[in-house]
């Protein structure tokens, strides 16, 4: 955000912020009360003050002296009461507020499309929300109770100011908006330090996530790494502390300049008060002077307090603008307003004039037309780079069709709901993904409720039951980070077993048996025979001798279809899909 835009966009962006704290206005309510009556009550000390110095001591009244000690006692009794409610309830509603700002960025995250995660880095959407959010928690967690409290301190204070002599008050202020201009600039200068700040934490954190992710450490010692990686952390680690250095010292120097005069002020006041004597004005008695010096005491820190807190929110309004920035991100593929829920999916899939591009300039799917028939099986073959994994991915709408449309059992998957198609679709990548969990905990991501039977038949199905059961906890042995403690066949079996688990009528395999070795590929592929009855499965494959016995095979070339049919009907065509299973079997015999 440029300095030139934020005049116009920060009150809607305060506007925005206070939005956050309505639905808890009782509780905010509740606080400005104990605030209110918590500053009142605390005013009452110097007047009593005065009564001790001016009439309990000097009077030698010892009852009269007794009560206002009593009473000096009270209120410091009843303020921290007051305190220690008005603690709980802002804090309360500040972590409230916290938790609704997580949860409504995880959740638009969680709507945004495949296309968004594949351009932004897995740490800097970790920042944000850990980062980001977490560096607000001290702003919202106090900012509301520091205003109303300051401000309701401060007015009460200056009232009681007034009351005890007018003239001292006005010298005591005279220096206020002073004050509050130098404050507003040391916040416009933290402002944009914490954005920088936060960008340079954000960098950092995206760089630890993927350097020191299992995979990150594979590549950085094989490619030998290690030492520049150390190097290149260290020196974003240098230039945020650096950020975090100028952040802490912005303003510095001007805020205890503010200190400095405000401290000195008692003296000015003792000071004000001996030229009012000497030039023949009424004298001001000594319990007058010292509750009023007590008065501009109290004051001051609240004074400080409110200046501080105007320069935090200033900083903040940085973080807010990131948190706001994912907020209003726009969900490029989004539930339809009315959307259409199938009782009972057959699975037939029609893709109908489709065409899709990651670019608009560069298409990478067109003129698309199958049918699979409910049941059948639809082979996809082509070079690397022709848009076979592209094209599965149009089912379960990870990507929306540039034009045409993609149906299941008659309906374009734009107008089924989420709920609908994820139960139609299950989908097992080349890229298998295991949580950092045991074994059973992996397979009921996709089945809650599965019981111990369930999991067993689905991995003896995926054929991975024995190789489990063998595992020193068996179903309860926890995985690793990203499954690492597993082979690449064993992971991509478990990753079958768990959509065998949701026993989807649509299956699409997108190189499900490419990390498999020829005996285990075999013996999977038999199962996903088996299973495949009574199913539509669209299977993307390299190896060919997988697909010989599918339905209908398609041959993509660059984003088209240039071939179908039957192996057989292909192979006696001598085109492009003869040519690949001739190279196939030259690789496989080499």
């Amino acid at each position: 955000m440029s300095s030139a835009e934020q005049p116009e966009q920060q009150p809607a962006q305060l506007r925005r912020i206070l939005g956050l704290f309505r639905p808890h206005r009782a509780k905010l309510l509740a606080v400005a009360l104990l605030v209110g009556v918590s500053s009142l009550v605390s005013v009452a000390s110097p007047f009593l003050l005065r009564e001790v110095l001016d009439v309990a001591i000097p009077q030698q009244r010892l009852g009269l002296l007794a009560l206002l000690v009593l009473g000096m006692i009270g209120v410091a009794v009843a303020t921290s009461v007051f305190n220690v409610g008005q603690t709980y309830l802002s804090t309360k509603v500040g972590q409230s507020v916290m938790h609704d700002l997580r949860s409504a960025v995880y959740a638009r995250l969680q709507r945004m499309s495949l296309a968004f995660f594949t351009r932004t880095r897995t740490g800097e959407i970790q920042s944000r929300i850990a980062n980001d959010i977490g560096n607000m928690q001290a702003t919202v967690t106090s900012t509301a109770t520091s205003l109303v409290s300051n401000l309701t301190t401060v007015l009460a204070t200056v009232a009681a100011m007034l009351a005890l002599d007018w003239r001292l008050t006005v010298v005591s202020l005279l220096l206020l908006p002073v004050f509050v201009l130098v404050s507003r600039r040391v916040g416009q200068e933290r402002k944009r330090i914490t954005a920088s700040r936060q960008g340079q934490l954000a960098r950092m954190s995206a760089g630890v996530q993927e350097s020191l992710s299992v995979s990150g450490i594979l590549l950085g010692r094989t490619m030998g790494r290690a030492n520049s990686l150390t190097d290149t952390f260290t020196a974003e680690s240098s230039t945020l502390a650096e950020l975090e250095v100028r952040s802490s010292m912005a303003g510095r120097w001007r805020m205890s300049s503010i200190q400095i005069v405000m401290t000195a002020l008692p003296a000015l006041i003792y000071w004000a008060a001996g030229l009012s004597s000497a030039a023949g004005a009424e004298m001001i008695s000594l319990g007058t002077l010292v509750a009023f010096v007590t008065l501009q005491q109290a004051l001051f820190r609240p004074t400080l307090s409110l200046l501080s807190t105007g320069v935090d929110m200033q900083s903040s309004l940085a973080l807010f603008a990131r948190i706001f920035e994912y907020l209003d991100l726009p969900v490029d593929i989004d539930e339809p307003a009315r959307p259409v829920r199938l009782p009972a999916v057959k699975g037939e899939v029609t893709f109908s004039d489709v065409e899709f591009g990651y670019y608009p300039a560069h298409p990478t799917l067109a003129g698309i037309d199958l049918d699979v028939p409910a049941g059948t099986s639809l082979a996809v073959v082509g070079e690397t780079g022709a848009g076979k994994t592209t094209l599965s991915y149009l089912v379960p709408r990870l990507y929306d069709v540039t034009a045409g449309q993609v149906r299941i059992d008659g309906v374009d998957v734009r107008e089924l709901s989420f709920d609908t198609l994820a139960d139609a679709v299950g989908v097992v990548s080349q890229e298998t993904y295991l949580l950092h969990a045991t074994v059973a905990e992996n397979l009921r991501f996709a089945k809650p409720d599965a019981t111990g039977e369930e999991l067993v038949e689905a991995a003896k199905a995926a054929q991975i039951h024995e190789h489990i059961t063998a595992l020193p906890d068996g179903y309860e042995t926890l995985v690793g980070e990203r499954g690492y403690r597993f082979s690449g066949g064993e992971k991509q079996r478990l990753a079958v077993a768990r959509t065998i688990l949701r026993d989807p009528p649509i299956l699409i395999l997108d190189e499900a048996t490419s990390a498999l070795d020829t005996q285990t590929e075999q013996a999977l592929q038999q199962a996903l025979t088996t299973l495949s009855a009574g199913r539509t499965t669209i299977t993307i494959a390299h190896r060919l001798s997988t697909v010989r016995d599918a339905d209908q095979i398609v041959v993509l070339d660059h984003g088209e279809i240039a071939e179908r049919g039957t192996h057989d009907e292909l192979i006696a065509a001598g085109g492009r899909y003869a040519a690949l299973v001739d190279r196939d079997g030259r690789l496989a015999a080499a």
